[in-house]
Formats: C-alpha cells, sequence, structure tokens
C-alpha cells in the first residue's frame, strides 16, 4: 500500500496568516481553511497548517522553488515575513538558496534553478 497524498505541516499561530502568506506571497491556492487545520496546493502537494502554534522559530526542511527568487524574497520581507540568508549560488550546487521566516516563525529555504 502507497500513500494517497503527501502533505508537508508547518505550524500557524494566525491560521488566516499564514494561509495570506502563502497564497498571496508564494502562489499556492487555498484549499480548506478552518481555526485549526488548513490546506493549500501547488500542483499535487499539499502544505498544511496546525493552528495552535505560539509563533516561536521553526526550523522546517520546506524548501519552494521559483523562476524569480530575489523578486520572491523582496515579497517575503513586504509580507511581514524574514529573509534570513539571501539568496545566492554556492559552489557545485546548480541553484540560487536563500531561507525565510514567514509571519507564523516557521523558517525555509527558497530557490531558483540557475542550472
Amino acid at each position: 500500500m502507497r500513500p494517497e497524498k503527501v502533505k508537508f505541516m508547518l505550524l500557524a499561530a494566525d491560521m488566516r496568516r499564514a494561509v495570506r502568506f502563502y497564497t498571496t506571497v508564494l502562489g499556492f491556492q487555498s484549499v480548506f481553511v478552518s481555526d485549526f487545520w488548513s490546506e493549500v496546493a501547488c500542483g499535487d502537494a499539499i502544505l498544511a497548517f496546525h493552528g495552535g502554534h505560539d509563533g516561536s522559530v521553526n526550523a522546517t526542511g520546506l524548501s519552494l522553488q521559483f523562476e524569480d527568487v530575489l523578486e520572491i524574497a523582496v515579497n517575503i520581507e513586504r509580507a511581514g515575513g524574514k529573509i534570513l540568508d539571501l539568496p545566492q549560488q554556492r559552489d557545485g550546487e546548480p541553484i540560487l538558496l536563500g531561507r525565510y521566516r514567514d509571519p507564523e516563525g516557521n523558517e525555509g529555504f527558497i530557490t531558483q534553478y540557475v542550472g
């Protein structure tokens, strides 16, 4: 038996703010929203939010790839997020890689393929 879906879960102190950030800033589509559990999607990928978080830092392994990661970095900060590391290319990697923190305290990576 194999999984029906794969979901990546983040934590949210303010569910509406979390959903708004990931839909308006990062381009996800809203699927389901409640005060305790919400889901947004990008293609077949589901990003879920569990409510009741205290807003403290939550390091995640989430990585999102964009066509223009520098523009996304600006948009993240305009929307109340924080860029922890500006996107840059490291030796031997075919991507620009940066780190961000969303308004809920979740930290993740933003990338751009530069092959």
